[in-house]
C-alpha cells in the first residue's frame, strides 16, 4: 500500500500549488512501536509457557502485532496539505477520505502544544470554520506546528483574505 497521492487532488488548471505537505510527527508511531515491542515480549515468553496454554501468548502476540501494524499504517496514510487556495486532508487505509476547506472559510486556527509536544516539536491544529467540516477540525501530531501555522497565515494573507492589503 502506497502513501496517498495528493498531486491528483490539486486543481492544477486553476493554478493551485502545494505550499506544505504535512505527515504525522514520529511520535504518532510511539504507540504502534510499544505494541510491537509487547508482541515481541510475548513471543519470547512463548517457549516458557505450559504446552497446553502455549497457543494463547502466540495468538495474543499475533493480534497485538497486527493491531500495531494497523495503527502505524493508519498514521502513515494521513496527510494534511496546505496549498495556495485551500487546506485539505487525505486519510484512510482501506478507503480514503478527502476533506477540503477553502482558505476563505478558515475563521481561526488553534495550535495546541502539550508539554511533551513542546519538548518533542509537535502540536495539534484545531480549525474553526463557518461550517465545521469533520475531517479537518482536528489535525493531530503536526511537526513544527508554529512554522506550519505561520505558513497558513502567510498563504491567507497573500490571498488577501485577512487583514490590510499593502498599498502601492
Amino acid at each position: 500500500m502506497t502513501e496517498p497521492d495528493i498531486r491528483r487532488h490539486l486543481l492544477r488548471e486553476e493554478g493551485e500549488v502545494v505550499v506544505d505537505e504535512v505527515r504525522k510527527h514520529p511520535v504518532a508511531y510511539l504507540r504502534p512501536a510499544l505494541e510491537a515491542l509487547l508482541a515481541v515480549v510475548l513471543l519470547v515468553a512463548f517457549p516458557f509457557v505450559d504446552l497446553d496454554l502455549a497457543w494463547f501468548p502466540f495468538l495474543l502476540a499475533g493480534g497485538i502485532a497486527a493491531h500495531a501494524g494497523w495503527l502505524a499504517l493508519h498514521a502513515k496514510m494521513d496527510v494534511f496539505v496546505i496549498t495556495n487556495m485551500r487546506v485539505f486532508r487525505v486519510h484512510g487505509v482501506l478507503s480514503q477520505q478527502l476533506a477540503t476547506m477553502p482558505l476563505s472559510r478558515i475563521l481561526d486556527i488553534t495550535v495546541a502544544k502539550p508539554l511533551i509536544g513542546r519538548i518533542l516539536g509537535y502540536g495539534h491544529f484545531i480549525f474553526e470554520s463557518a461550517a465545521q467540516e469533520q475531517g479537518l477540525r482536528d489535525i493531530r501530531f503536526v511537526g513544527r506546528p508554529d512554522q506550519r501555522d505561520l505558513a497558513i497565515q502567510r498563504v491567507v494573507q497573500r490571498a488577501g483574505l485577512r487583514g490590510p492589503r499593502a498599498v502601492n
